[in-house]
């Protein structure tokens, strides 16, 4: 098996599983146990693990708020600003490929009378395909508007979105912006600081860490951000989201986002390059192939890469992705988000950049990660080329 799949989830490092060991067996206090060692000892790894995620994107320990994952903390930052008592307005703003964590509540929320408009991003065939343009947003706020939320890099075609200049337009308005950066913590360095966000959800089991953990940073000054909590209960992690917490996950969140840290630059080079290797194999021996996304070597006006280095989506033209994925089993390998797997309509993220149903339909998504080797790599590459021309022979009897 070759596992190319690595934006729906990641293996879990071993050195990860290591640091979480102990917290299941031997140190299994909960950290709201006030009065006993055990209670203590989980407590302060949470507290060192809290530190320890902070740093990594630049914020304050106590802006972290745990949950169970990306998803929760998505709905955590967009229901809890809309729903908090005396807030802005009733108006919100997001884009049309943002991901389906983001869409439902958005569309949750429309059917309950908010006004939710989602903002178009550059076609299909652009170096700089599915970019917003910040003006795009500045544009498109009012006084009513109350969230923006866009995401950092995206989940099927990899395009890292300007949210310097989005946070931009929303500051000058007083407008808060949420970010899911799911797919950009770990791959690339993160600041909030710089960013200039004030809600960013990002998870675990997407940087070589266990799922079941996430976290949701929220901004504690200027402006101070206050959530209406969406889980109530004992009042843990001040009252944003109730629930025992996660101990052994928390620690091992805390561990592979250190490690994430340390090798990332490395690391973001050698699959670049197996990724340029990868796609100049298949266009090779696919007639037809083309890169959904933006341009491998597209860059921004600060001279940073377009799209996230592991990230390579392709379509094959009269070729369905799923069949072609059918015929190479042995290959782990997506044709859209995980979470939209049960979905029959293809991708709105593909749609959205002006694919047809049919011409999305007929795309791969293929996830390098911190295991694949060059091997694999090369393997793939000759097995995918054998199917597709297989499949073209098949079609022309």
């Amino acid at each position: 098996m070759i596992y190319l799949d690595n934006h729906a989830t990641t293996r879990v490092d071993p050195r990860v599983v290591e640091a979480m060991l102990p917290w299941f067996t031997e140190e299994y206090g909960n950290p709201g146990s006030v009065v006993h060692p055990f209670g203590e000892a989980a407590r302060e790894a949470v507290a060192e693990s809290r530190s320890t995620i902070a740093a990594v994107i630049d914020a304050d320990p106590e802006e972290i708020v745990f949950t169970s994952g990306a998803t929760e903390s998505n709905n955590l930052a967009i229901r809890g600003v809309v729903e908090r008592p005396r807030q802005r307005g009733d108006h919100l703003v997001s884009v049309a490929t943002e991901h389906r964590a983001v869409l439902d509540p958005l569309n949750k929320l429309r059917q309950r009378g908010y006004a939710v408009t989602l903002l178009g991003v550059e076609s299909h065939g652009s170096p700089r395909a599915g970019r917003l343009d910040p003006q795009q947003v500045a544009d498109a706020l009012t006084d009513k508007t109350c969230l923006v939320s866009v995401m950092l890099a995206n989940n099927e075609i990899g395009v890292l979105q300007p949210i310097r200049e989005v946070a931009e337009a929303c500051r000058e308005r007083g407008v808060l912006l949420h970010c899911d950066a799911t797919q950009a913590v770990g791959k690339r360095p993160v600041s909030v600081r710089d960013l200039g966000v004030d809600l960013m959800s990002f998870t675990a089991h997407k940087l070589y860490g266990p799922k079941g953990i996430g976290a949701l940073y929220v901004r504690r000054s200027n402006p101070i951000v206050r959530l209406e909590g969406q889980i109530n209960g004992g009042g843990q992690e001040r009252g944003r989201r109730s629930g025992t917490l996660n101990v052994p996950g928390i620690v091992g969140f805390a561990k592979a986002v250190s490690l994430c840290q340390a090798e990332q630059p490395a690391e973001a080079e050698r699959l670049g390059g197996l990724r340029d290797q990868l796609f100049s194999r298949l266009r090779d021996g696919i007639a037809g192939l083309a890169l959904v996304g933006p341009g491998l070597d597209t860059v921004d006006a600060s001279g940073q890469p377009l799209r996230l280095a592991h990230n390579l989506n392709v379509s094959l033209p009269g070729i369905d992705g799923e069949t072609l994925m059918l015929q190479t089993p042995e290959i782990a390998l997506s044709s859209g988000a995980a979470c939209s797997a049960s979905d029959p309509e293809p991708s709105h993220v593909l749609q959205a950049l002006g694919m047809s149903p049919d011409e999305a339909r007929c795309t791969l998504r293929i996830g390098l990660g911190r295991f694949t080797t060059a091997g694999e790599v090369e393997a793939a590459a000759d097995r995918i080329v054998a199917a597709a021309t297989a499949l073209r022979g098949l079609s022309s009897r």
